[in-house]
């Protein structure tokens, strides 16, 4: 894929860019390792301070990053600033938390193991590459960046070959806060190049949100080499509907779930799990609501759906609804590609799914909700945990029984009761079985990125 703006919501490129040379990328290899040298000699108080500069100027700037992030992938130019004030919100989150998350741990009797003291310190591993999607430009990145600069690490941004004007920022936001030249940079390098900069002794880590295969290519490449690598993956994720729920509640977040971001978002609910007592009601809600939302132009404060970011992903998208239809799916609502120029697809519910069709066991990355009929929590637990992926879930319940039953059982990183998954600052985040390994945010996610060294007096 050629880097460039290509405005999806018409298809017209708008800006084109030039990749970095071998030269240029191993002079920011050289200055990312320099950086995290100078780093380590530095306080988290200097640290934060360069952290909270760096927020200030992104939340100055919110409404013309907004406007960056809308037109090149096409989120509702509302969801695109509020992006962008979640990322200022988890950079302050950083600054003011890492010092107490990377506090020495000492052993509270050291003459246990006949010493005089004995203690665990968290130390910055070096260089970390991040390689990042398209779907959240900024906040996918940030939540790596904040912790990894904050534990004195630096950063290697190779981002998504559709929003290079969101990584230059990006590149440039942490120094113009103050830290030092090549604390975090962007390599505008296409996935080709990605393995020889993995490579690099002077990387010391990778952190990947992506597709399944981009992760197992990238998770094989640092196995090799013995480095630390998390991975955030794909989801599919489910939405499980009792006969217990607030049950409007639960259609308004269903609607939300599925179509912020244009339905681009790899922890929405995206598979509708309803109790049989209450699925017909559920799903005539359900659907009533996709067909009201407006679909149009981004840029356009009434419209509630934008386009997909790629030609690609519609054309993915719209594969998936029509190979369920072939095999008896029927469609409550949306359903087609409107005939306007841009990548758009309808907000679309399908239901009568069953094995076979791939809707069923694979990610659908846009606008599609599926809707499955069930008669017990044991039938949607299993349901819940058919597919490969395992990275969030929500469950509406007032039953304290089966709150407990589906946080025991449902194979995921996360379990929100009457609640949208939302990842948070202070929670960690990620996945297990194909939506990945390790975390993000909260305590955990700074210690990702961080030598746990022991440390023992005689």
């Amino acid at each position: 894929m050629a880097i460039a703006t290509i405005n999806p919501a018409t298809g017209q490129t708008e800006k084109t860019f030039e990749p970095h040379d071998a030269q240029e990328v191993e002079r920011r290899i050289a200055l990312a390792d320099a950086a995290t040298k100078a780093m380590r000699t530095t306080s988290f108080e200097e640290r934060g301070a360069w952290m909270r500069a760096a927020a200030d100027l992104l939340e100055a700037e919110a409404d013309e990053v907004a406007v960056i992030m809308t037109t090149e992938m096409g989120k509702p130019l509302a969801q695109a600033k509020a992006e962008a004030l979640k990322c200022v919100k988890g950079m302050r989150f950083y600054a003011d938390h890492a010092e107490e998350f990377l506090a020495d741990e000492p052993l509270a009797d050291p003459s246990k193991v006949n010493a005089s003291a004995a203690y665990a310190v968290y130390q910055p591993l070096g260089a970390v590459l991040a390689v990042m999607p398209w779907n959240y430009p900024l906040w996918q990145v940030v939540r790596f960046a904040a912790p990894a600069l904050m534990a004195g690490n630096s950063g290697l941004l190779k981002h998504a070959s559709n929003v290079p004007q969101s990584a230059l920022y990006l590149g440039d936001l942490f120094t113009r806060g103050g830290f030092p030249e090549g604390a975090f940079s962007t390599l505008l390098i296409g996935s080709k190049e990605v393995a020889a900069v993995l490579q690099d002794s002077r990387v010391k880590a990778v952190t990947l949100t992506g597709s399944e295969p981009a992760g197992r290519e990238v998770a094989a490449n640092a196995g090799g080499q013995i480095k630390k690598a998390v991975l955030e993956l794909g989801g599919s994720d489910p939405f499980i509907v009792m006969p217990s729920a607030d049950l409007e509640k639960a259609v308004d977040v269903a609607v939300t779930a599925r179509v912020q971001n244009n339905g681009q978002s790899c922890i929405a609910g995206k598979r509708f799990i309803v109790h049989a007592d209450v699925y017909d009601r559920f799903a005539a809600l359900f659907a009533e609501k996709l067909r009201a939302l407006v679909v149009g132009d981004p840029m356009d404060a009434a419209t509630q759906v934008g386009p997909l970011a790629t030609e690609s992903g519609r054309d993915d998208l719209a594969e998936l609804v029509d190979d369920a239809v072939k095999h008896g799916a029927t469609i409550l609502a949306g359903g087609h590609a409107p005939d306007r120029p841009g990548w758009f697809y309808e907000p679309t519910l399908v239901a009568d799914l069953h094995d076979g069709m791939r809707l069923v066991l694979e990610e659908a990355f846009g606008p599609v909700a599926s809707l499955y009929r069930v008669t017990s929590r044991e039938e949607a637990r299993d349901i819940a945990n058919q597919t490969t992926f395992g990275l969030s879930s929500a469950v509406w319940t007032t039953d304290a029984d089966d709150e407990d039953f589906f946080i025991n059982s449902i194979d995921a990183g996360a379990v929100f009761i009457n609640g949208m998954t939302i990842s948070y600052p202070e929670l960690p985040f990620g996945g297990i079985k194909d939506s990945g390994f390790g975390r993000e945010l909260a305590a955990a996610g700074i210690r990702e990125f961080c030598n746990l060294k022991t440390v023992w007096k005689g």
